[in-house]
């Protein structure tokens, strides 16, 4: 599996996305918005784009690398560090958007509860939550079975998560358990996803 990442499969998925996130976020100029998971930082440096101040944050020190180097080439202000999602590094709730894409499904189950408790703790008081990850359950269609495939073939840990993300209910039943009511939810992908906006009350 060296000659690809995960990266490759789910990438896909987000390109058209990465614009129904900048009006779905509402984001404004000089809005602060942080972006976990950024991945390469493709979201991160379209949100720059409209003005917005933008952090991207990654596990992952190579998907930090390549965003660097996106950030260099475009000219942009965007600020990415390492990090984990579990321990966000700011010590404020400094954001108005806090967005994360395709990553809960990824993180295991103990542990995404502290993920959404650290963007609450990271956001203003009525800055806004936007989630966007797998529906539960996924429509039966020859696509569900590419990602289900995809999952599987990514190793143990991986299927585990993913499986143990439907088993919790997806992302409307994991807010449910953090108490943070939906203000708007759609679904995308002909269903294959959902994206979630909650207000940080």
């Amino acid at each position: 599996m060296a000659f690809f990442s995960y990266s490759n499969f789910i990438d896909p998925l987000l390109r058209d996305l990465r614009y129904f996130v900048l009006d779905f976020a509402e984001i404004k100029p000089k809005e602060k918005v942080l972006d976990i998971g950024c991945g390469t930082g493709e979201q991160a440096v379209l949100i720059a784009k409209t003005g917005a101040v933008v952090a991207g944050i990654d596990i992952d020190p190579k998907m930090i690398g390549i965003s660097l180097k996106k950030q260099k080439k475009e000219g942009l202000d965007v600020y990415f560090q390492g990090g984990d999602a579990t321990d966000l590094p700011f010590l404020d709730p400094v954001f108005d958007v806090c967005l994360i894409s395709l990553v809960l499904h990824e993180i295991e189950s103990g542990k995404r509860d502290k993920v959404v408790s650290e963007m609450k703790r990271v956001t203003k008081k009525g800055g806004r939550l936007i989630f966007i990850d797998f529906s539960c359950p996924l429509p039966k269609s020859l696509t569900s079975f590419l990602v289900k495939a995809i999952e599987f073939l990514f190793g143990k840990k991986h299927w585990k998560d993913f499986q143990s993300y439907f088993q919790e209910g997806g992302l409307p039943k994991i807010l449910e358990r953090n108490e943070l009511k939906i203000k708007e939810m759609v679904y995308l992908k002909n269903g294959l996803l959902v994206a979630i906006k909650s207000l940080n009350l």
